[in-house]
């Protein structure tokens, strides 16, 4: 039978409940026992991957949670949360934690008070984290804003530079190619690495079939197996960026880059969080990836990294090859 529930006994149960408390069945509040953050693991414990002259961890820290860009589907409150969560010390303390784990890598995009929280950190702290950063300037015909953004992330310390996905989808579905070129081709002159990042596998197809010399790919990557997946009637129409998936063709991908021999880095993994890190992590290093980036914040990055290490090591004997350029870097996995 329902118990019935008076004003007094829910004030209980709300105060109870807010202190990490229950009540057992005789009305006695009983301690929630918080599951404690993992160890750090040792710096050095991720293996790396070669663009350039970068070592590059092949768990990288994504940048959405850094930027409040949650890509939180239609609870718009996340946002809010992840802004008064990630305050400026929240973002060096996440950075520091990362390094201190053996993550060496951060990678998002260049609204400007993140990337000065970035310069912060080293300037400041002596953080050594790498930054692989895509500018959001317009790719016109003649790069000024292009080369403007490029300029300033070098400027700042920025070691590799990557073709925003944003701009590089329709881009190629325009047939744009000559752009995509020559957003490759500007940030090799400054003598750094240059990538491309997209959503679309076509993107990826068009840069290969035409010669363009992108050192590394960003691409996003989950399965469809979780509530929020795409559905068969979204996979029919035009390319977009559905509510619930980035990634249109996850087999088609892992099949495509097994003749890819440049550096794949993965992103969207966990599809904005819909998939467990243990399960994207294992999804993704097993079809191909060569990094994945996470999002992550300060109390999941040793967890994460665990994770990371374990998947690294279940696909050991992929189909696809974890060493480029006449080299195996597998050393540590």
């Amino acid at each position: 039978m329902r118990q019935n529930m008076t004003r007094r006994s829910f004030v209980k149960t709300a105060l109870v409940s807010s202190a990490g408390l229950t009540l057992a069945p005789d009305g006695k509040a009983q301690e929630h026992k918080l599951v404690a953050p993992s160890a750090p693991v040792p710096a050095g414990s991720l293996p790396t991957v070669r663009i350039g002259k970068l070592e590059v961890s092949r768990l990288i820290l994504g940048g959405n949670l850094l930027t409040h860009y949650t890509h939180s589907r239609d609870l718009k409150y996340v946002y809010n949360l992840a802004a008064h969560y990630n305050t400026d010390e929240k973002i060096m303390e996440t950075l520091a934690l990362a390094e201190a784990n053996g993550i060496n890598t951060v990678s998002m995009h260049n609204p400007p008070h993140p990337v000065s929280v970035l310069s912060r950190y080293r300037k400041e702290r002596g953080g050594k984290i790498q930054w692989i950063i895509c500018p959001t300037a317009p790719v016109e015909p003649d790069m000024a804003q292009y080369r403007q953004h490029v300029e300033a992330l070098l400027k700042d310390g920025c070691e590799a530079i990557y073709l925003w996905g944003v701009h590089a989808d329709p881009l190629v579905a325009m047939g744009k190619l000559d752009l995509v070129a020559k957003a490759v081709e500007l940030p090799k002159e400054y003598g750094v690495p240059s990538g491309v990042g997209c959503h679309a596998l076509d993107v990826v197809k068009a840069c290969e079939a035409n010669g363009i010399k992108a050192d590394f790919y960003i691409k996003t990557f989950h399965h469809h197996s979780y509530p929020t997946g795409p559905k068969p009637e979204q996979l029919k129409e035009p390319y977009n960026e559905f509510p619930g998936y980035w990634c249109r063709e996850p087999q088609e991908t892992a099949e495509f880059m097994k003749t890819v021999q440049k550096p794949w880095f993965a992103f969207k993994v966990m599809a904005a969080g819909a998939i467990p890190p243990s399960n994207a992590f294992r999804f993704a290093f097993q079809g191909g990836a060569d990094c994945v980036l996470a999002g992550m914040f300060d109390y999941e990055i040793a967890e994460d990294v665990k994770l990371a290490l374990e998947a690294l090591d279940r696909a050991k004997n992929r189909a696809r090859p974890w060493g480029f350029h006449g080299q195996d870097n597998r050393a540590a996995i």
